[in-house]
């Protein structure tokens, strides 16, 4: 039966030889609309070597696209990048079946992938700066620890300028083409946007020093291949740019009203909030938690410079899907924002009080002590809503 799976030629020695998950919806918290990829790259030097390799359900598909251009069993090396189980799943099967030389990763990826498998493999070390002579070509490394895991390495294929950059610079984003320059540029920005929002966003810092350090590196780069989405190639690395410019965190001129609602009493704050944010020529986005998941929220809040946010008061708490956003927001970090609360409440009225702990732990610098309305708010009620907008507004404007 002939093998459908093919690999699809990267460069003059690189092959990519991943799989394609165009059903995966939910990716540890992050709701991956547009499905996702699983990149390994097979370099057909004198030392056959492959990079990364698979979630474990895909192994099968990996080893066909393999076949394409090699027996797998021709394969001498195999280097694992980053340890979390989409890319490392595969191994025990690969390294049963293959039996390769040498596997290389760096030190705490050893510790990593033996608390994974709980295996006795006799893993090689690699280390910032070190290179490896495949024969003919030559791989050398550089260390990226919290990019986005600790034991997270870069590995170059100096002859080809071919940079394999684990998860940095990747997206969730499943696709009939596998290059970037054949795609839709609106859709690349978007997910790799939402992909740093939601992934690196805590690790900025790491990324304006490590771009600042490898500046002459990555201009030389001729082709970005990342573990998740598109390859970057040639002219068509606007994702060097987009990086440099998110890691910054400037605040744009732009506010997010994130609410939940019982009785519509928080919605009708929510929207008069808007209203009063919409009159300073501000970029305004009301986005319902009921209608709008998680990811989506971090996503737009990336470029954002204020956060208002809604519940109601349920049993003296927050209502569970604002509490779930905080708790989100609270992992990733963000920075340079200014921020508000409000909500409506029956009797005890803490929501808003629970805001503004959660958004004080952010660092989110807080417009007033927020706005709590009893019940269903009246007309007065939503001027102060209104007022409570624009000055979100003004004092965005102070600070972007």
């Amino acid at each position: 039966m002939e093998n459908v799976y093919k690999a699809v030629k990267v460069s003059e020695h690189v092959y990519w030889v991943g799989a394609v998950d165009w059903g995966i919806r939910d990716f540890h918290g992050y709701y991956t609309s547009r499905g996702t990829t699983y990149n390994a790259y097979l370099i057909m030097a004198d030392k056959i070597t492959l990079i990364d390799a698979v979630k474990k359900p895909f192994t099968d598909e990996m080893l066909a696209r393999i076949s394409s251009v090699t027996n797998p069993n021709k394969v001498d090396y195999i280097v694992s990048n980053h340890g979390e189980m989409d890319h490392s799943g595969a191994l025990p099967s690969l390294i049963h079946r293959i039996k390769p030389e040498k596997v290389f990763c760096s030190k705490m990826g050893i510790k990593c992938l033996e608390a994974h498998f709980h295996r006795n493999w006799d893993l090689t070390p690699v280390k910032e700066g070190e290179t490896l002579s495949l024969g003919n070509l030559t791989l050398s490394f550089l260390a990226t620890p919290m990019l986005h895991w600790p034991e997270s390495i870069f590995t170059l294929l100096a002859e080809d300028m071919v940079l394999f950059s684990q998860d940095a610079f990747g997206m969730h984003l499943a696709a009939g083409e596998l290059f970037a320059d054949r795609l839709d540029d609106t859709v690349l920005e978007y997910e790799a946007k939402k992909y740093f929002a939601n992934i690196l966003l805590p690790y900025s810092p790491r990324i304006t020093k490590l771009m600042r350090k490898t500046a002459d590196l990555i201009d030389k780069i001729a082709i970005i291949a990342p573990d998740h989405g598109p390859i970057w190639r040639g002219s068509n690395t606007a994702i060097i740019d987009y990086y440099a410019e998110w890691a910054d965190q400037k605040p744009g001129n732009k506010a997010l009203v994130v609410f939940d609602t019982m009785w519509q009493s928080t919605e009708k704050m929510a929207r008069a909030v808007g209203e009063g944010i919409s009159t300073g020529d501000t970029d305004v986005r009301i986005l319902p938690l009921r209608a709008t998941h998680r990811s989506d929220i971090v996503t737009e809040l990336l470029d954002a410079g204020a956060l208002a946010v809604g519940s109601p008061t349920i049993n003296n708490q927050l209502y569970p899907t604002v509490a779930d956003l905080l708790c989100y927001l609270k992992g990733l970090k963000p920075q340079n924002k200014i921020g508000a609360a409000f909500g409506s409440y029956g009797w005890s009225g803490e929501a808003v009080k629970h805001i503004n702990q959660d958004l004080q732990a952010m660092k989110v610098e807080l417009v007033n002590e927020g706005l709590g309305v009893q019940y269903v708010p009246d007309q007065e009620s939503l001027a102060q809503c209104y007022t409570l907008g624009e000055d979100i507004a003004v004092k965005l404007k102070s600070i972007v």
